[in-house]
This record gives C-alpha cells, structure tokens and sequence, in this order.
C-alpha cells in the first residue's frame, strides 16, 4: 500500500464529530498553518491579520489585572523550600523570592520586545503601562506574605521594566507618558 493510500484509509477512518482541535498539539496547529500559508498567498494573508488583530485586542488593565495576579499568586513556601542551605549551596531567601518576582514578569517582558520587534510601539507601550499597574496594584493591594521576602522588588523592577521598555522605543511623547505614569507610584 502506497503512503497516500494510508494517508486516504486514514481519513476515511477520522470518526467525523470529533473536534480535531481538541485533540491536536499547539505546534500541530502551527505546523498545519505553515502548510495552509505555503500553499495559499491568501490564506497566509488572512492568518497575518487574523494573527496582528489578536496582538493589538487586549487592554491596559487585563495586562494589570493578569501582572497583579500572576504576582499574588506567588507562594512564599516556595522561597522556603527552594531557598537557605542546599545540596548545592546556599541560596538567599531574599534573592530566590526576587528570581520568583522575575520569572513572573518574563513572559509580560517578552510580550513588550515582541510588539517592538513587530513595529507595535503603541501595544509595546500599552503593555509596558499594564505592567507597572499591575506590580503597583500588587505593592498596594496583595497581603500575601511571599511579599515580606521580596523587599523593595516592586520599586526596582518598576525601573527595570520602563529601562527595558524604553530600548526598544523611538517617540519621546510615549516615553513621558510612560514616566508621568511611573511619578504616580
């Protein structure tokens, strides 16, 4: 039997009312998009714009709220347990709860060079905006205790994420508004 037959049997085979979606990988889903792209200008015309209306439909405050939220959720057990003498050393209470602070903030720092690199200066400064609100509301509303270990982190990482930002940002206008922002907090 020839490979296209096999192919043929099997899709004569996929039990119809099943929703493929649920079932495929992430990197399935891309791997057939590159193939729809390839094969049909206009169809990667369409994913193009489907893709860039996606990048551009969010709000300063999901940003904020998902920052906010992604920060609170940081458990002081694991400074505890991943922190103090290890079978590798001695690793700072302080200094794990500031990794743990950065970590939590990378994928928002990514998004930020990723509108830049994409020629997005208006979503990379919205998100930069949404970010600082978002480690604001945490230095102003959490009350969780992994915040007593990560002293003076808010501060710091306010000034790293608008350093950051603004090495990828050309508009003098955008960066004071960024820093009347930042005179707020």
């Amino acid at each position: 039997m020839s490979e296209n037959n096999s192919v043929a049997s099997k899709i004569e085979n996929y039990h119809v009312g099943i929703d493929i979606f649920d079932i495929i990988s992430a990197d399935d889903a891309y791997r057939i998009l590159q193939i729809l792209a390839n094969e049909n200008q206009t169809i990667a015309k369409q994913i193009e714009q489907i893709a860039v209306e996606s990048l551009v439909s969010f709000e300063i405050e999901d940003i904020a709220d998902d920052v906010y939220l992604d920060l609170n959720s940081l458990e002081v057990e694991d400074v505890w347990y991943n922190s103090g003498n290890t079978r590798y050393g001695y690793v700072d209470p302080t200094e794990y709860a500031w990794e743990m602070f950065e970590e939590a903030l990378e994928p928002y720092m990514e998004d930020i060079k990723k509108y830049q690199k994409l020629s997005m200066p208006v979503e990379a400064k919205k998100c930069c905006m949404g970010i600082l609100k978002g480690i604001d509301k945490f230095e102003t509303e959490s009350t969780s205790e992994y915040k007593d270990w990560a002293v003076d982190a808010t501060s710091e990482f306010l000034k790293q994420v608008v350093d950051e930002w603004k090495k990828g940002q050309n508009s003098q206008e955008d960066i004071t508004e960024v820093e009347k922002l930042m005179a707020r907090f």
